[in-house]
């Protein structure tokens, strides 16, 4: 079966579905509940830079007149950096703070999880000389398998090579085995890769946390 699409930039009136995909794909595709009990959370400080900062490397694909699945992008890790810590992290603390988001037992054992694999170099990254823009991608459940995913990053690549970046990375987990599969087919390679522990309080085996890479 075949599947009419159209790949188109990001505007603001996408925010809304942008948010609610990346909260419904979060937890190795499924919805990110199994893991945190508010999805505000993780959307607002996980995706605010690209939809308010850097909606200019964003991309939507729609499908029957809705949002589908999208691509979002960063080009310059030192501008990330400094407005995820100066501004983005702030917000969400303080909103932390007044008690804005649910905060239950799986979102404290999910951070708490992460902070040691940070602690415990789990997290394999990019040489940003070489890979300095990065991206992350999602496509709804039952949107998967029609190409969609392919045909956002061949826009997005295409974007980065018109501008002269010179690389670009993303990082995922062994677990997400459709998705690795694409991104080597598509000339990505892996970069580094770290045996992890973090995700065993939901799934009873050791998983790799993967950074894939690829030159343009």
């Amino acid at each position: 079966m075949t599947l009419e699409y159209i790949i188109r930039p990001y505007c603001p009136n996408d925010r809304e579905a942008i948010f609610r995909i990346a909260g419904d794909t979060a937890y190795f595709g499924e919805p990110i509940e199994a893991y945190m009990e508010d999805r505000r959370l993780f959307t607002d400080a996980f995706y605010t830079f690209y939809t308010d900062y850097e909606p200019e490397h964003a991309r939507v694909a729609v499908a029957e007149d809705q949002v589908v699945g999208f691509l979002v992008g960063c080009t310059d890790p030192h501008r990330y950096r400094g407005v995820m810590g100066l501004e983005i992290l702030p917000k969400v603390g303080a909103r932390l703070w007044r008690g804005y988001y649910q905060i239950g037992p799986k979102t404290r054992r999910y951070l708490w999880e992460v902070f040691k694999a940070f602690i415990k170099g789990e997290l394999p990254g990019a040489d940003e000389t070489l890979y300095p823009a990065h991206f992350h991608i999602n496509i709804a459940s039952q949107w998967r398998g029609f190409g969609i995913g392919k045909t956002l990053i061949v826009t997005y690549l295409q974007q980065l090579i018109e501008s002269g970046v010179p690389g670009v990375y993303l990082q995922t987990t062994s677990q997400n085995k459709t998705a690795c599969h694409l991104y080597e087919s598509m000339g990505f390679r892996l970069l580094g890769s770290k045996r992890t522990q973090m995700w065993r309080w939901l799934i009873q085996e050791d998983i790799e946390n993967r950074c894939y890479g690829r030159r343009l």
